[in-house]
């Protein structure tokens, strides 16, 4: 179970990696309404590697700020992998980053469907080279799942950041 100190610890290694390695990251999330980037912000020097966060709740401000074209959130819904990789891939296109994660889902405790459970939480993380997509089913109220989303996003930065030393 992710804890505010897990999301603060992973925000931590992401940040020593992406300085050591001299890229940016961007954010852009849902559901998580800035968690991450959050997380990221509280570290003392976090500007030398975070770039800038999107927080587009609504399906209008993906559209209007990060690009994700409206007959795709009209297609998938805005809790899909299609449109995570869009918010992805547009995060990394309206900033200066080399590397993005993008968070999207139904965090509860309303809104889930029978095929959109509460709980359901669409990734996506982008380097301009690769985009790998992801969605996970959490337990939990509303904060247990906005964390260990925001937990799972910062892992999967790492995984991103390790494989391309590989």
């Amino acid at each position: 179970m992710a804890t505010d100190s897990v999301v603060h610890q992973l925000a931590i290694r992401v940040g020593n990696k992406l300085r050591d390695e001299r890229l940016m990251l961007a954010t852009a999330e849902s559901c998580t309404g800035g968690m991450v980037a959050t997380a990221i912000t509280d570290i003392s020097g976090s500007s030398g590697w975070f770039e800038r966060g999107f927080v587009t709740y609504s399906n209008q401000a993906k559209t209007e700020m990060i690009g994700v074209p409206s007959d795709l959130i009209e297609r998938y819904g805005a809790v899909s992998e299609p449109v995570a990789r869009a918010m992805a891939e547009g995060a990394l296109r309206n900033s200066r980053a080399q590397i993005s994660v993008a968070i999207t889902g139904v965090a509860g405790p309303g809104g889930g469907t029978e095929t959109k459970p509460v709980g359901m939480v669409s990734f996506s993380w982008s380097n301009r080279l690769q985009t790998k997509v992801e969605t996970i089913v959490f337990k939990g109220d509303r904060e247990k799942i906005r964390t260990q989303a925001a937990a799972h996003a910062l892992r999967g930065v790492l995984a991103m950041l390790e494989q391309r030393e590989h």
